[in-house]
């Protein structure tokens, strides 16, 4: 069963940063298509940067340019560095997976089969 742990949420000021991990047990990280998603309006998980095996990144618009995502295959940590943080970047930032037979970029929360919890972000102006 994999398993996955979200850390890192905080409050910061508009042009901060955070990092969010995602601690993975029960795989590796080489072996998923792994994603952050973040809880939008109507409470729709927005798929916002994913990566394949550890290796191939993609990002949504808001996340092109400001947030990058990797892991940490030593560690099994999934990593989501943000920069000049906005206000409508506030949300709970979530963590997800799939076994990777195939590339899972752009695709929607209904097909990952691994969530963690959640982690808040706040971003004030």
């Amino acid at each position: 069963q994999v398993q996955l742990v979200e850390s890192g949420g905080d409050s910061v000021q508009t042009g901060g940063s955070l990092r969010l991990s995602c601690a993975v047990s029960g795989a590796a990280v080489n072996l998923l298509c792994m994603a952050w998603f973040r809880l939008g309006p109507g409470n729709s998980r927005q798929g916002v940067t994913y990566i394949d095996k550890g290796i191939n990144g993609a990002y949504t618009t808001s996340a092109r340019g400001r947030f990058v995502i990797s892991t940490d295959q030593g560690k099994n940590i999934l990593y989501l560095q943000m920069n000049d943080l906005k206000p409508e970047d506030t949300a709970s930032y979530y963590c997800a997976a799939r076994w990777s037979a195939s590339w899972c970029g752009g695709r929607s929360a209904a097909d990952f089969d691994y969530w963690g919890q959640g982690t808040q972000v706040s971003v004030s102006s």
